[in-house]
């Protein structure tokens, strides 16, 4: 297990590969842990690493550090103690809420952005996010299979006041004044996060992009996980500052229209 210390307080991360640094951020249930599938298949090329986010896996429970920018001053922290210059970042459900903010705050740093179950639209989140403990949420969203055993292991390990916490400060991490390229990727049968309207849809900016996968839930990068991680790759090999809207149109790609 790899630490770091930040005001004296433990924060997990793992690493694999070597390359141009890519940092995954967990969501609301489970921790660094889910992402190592798709770890495994940027490591190819990048550098790849996840961390726990304040009160969550095997990072220091701390409630004092639980809001979004509390989080998102971890992430800035950890790349300076881990001396990574520009990076690229994947976030999941609250993880994406927190890479949307550090990149808004810190676009000099974040040279593009994935998200999956990007929650946009804070009246659509499911209520269950409040009131549910972090274990039965992980029940509810993931079935029983070897794949979805690290989230579903971890997920009691979460204090729920980090569930609860972040909740309150995510109208900050939208895409308001967003300048970083951004992929967006929602479940279609998502629980937790719907896919946003079509009213916001057809406001994003040229950078700003959002593909559906069709066969997942909450977790697309567990439900399907071989198209996320190809996905994840021709994202990344894009040129810097190209607009993912001129990825290749794979059929499989391709925006669907409602």
């Amino acid at each position: 297990m790899s630490v770091i210390l930040i005001d004296q307080k433990i924060v997990h991360y793992e690493v694999l590969g070597r390359g141009r640094p890519i940092i995954f951020l967990h969501g609301w249930v489970g921790s660094w842990r889910y992402w190592i599938p798709a770890m495994q298949a940027a490591s190819v090329n990048c550098r790849a690493y996840a961390l726990d986010l304040w009160g969550f896996g095997d990072t220091q429970k701390d409630p004092q550090r639980y809001s979004l920018a509390r989080q998102a001053e971890l992430v800035d922290r950890f790349l300076d103690q881990m001396g990574i210059g520009r990076v690229a970042l994947v976030g999941h459900g609250l993880g994406a809420a927190v890479a949307l903010l550090y990149a808004r705050t810190h676009p000099e740093v974040v040279d593009r952005v994935l998200t999956a179950g990007c929650p946009l639209e804070e009246q659509r989140l499911s209520p269950r996010l409040r009131t549910t403990p972090p274990a039965e949420l992980a029940d509810w969203l993931l079935g029983k299979t070897p794949l979805t055993e690290p989230a579903r292991s971890d997920a009691p390990k979460t204090d729920p006041a980090a569930v609860l916490n972040s909740l309150s400060g995510l109208a900050a991490a939208g895409l308001r004044d967003i300048t970083t390229p951004c992929l967006l990727v929602y479940g279609q049968n998502d629980p937790v996060v719907p896919p946003p309207e079509q009213d916001l849809l057809s406001s994003l900016p040229e950078q700003i992009h959002v593909i559906w996968f069709e066969q997942s839930g909450h977790f697309p990068m567990l439900d399907e996980g071989n198209k996320f991680s190809r996905l994840l790759a021709d994202f990344i090999a894009l040129p810097s500052g190209e607009s993912p809207r001129q990825l290749q149109l794979k059929e499989e790609w391709k925006r669907r229209v409602r």
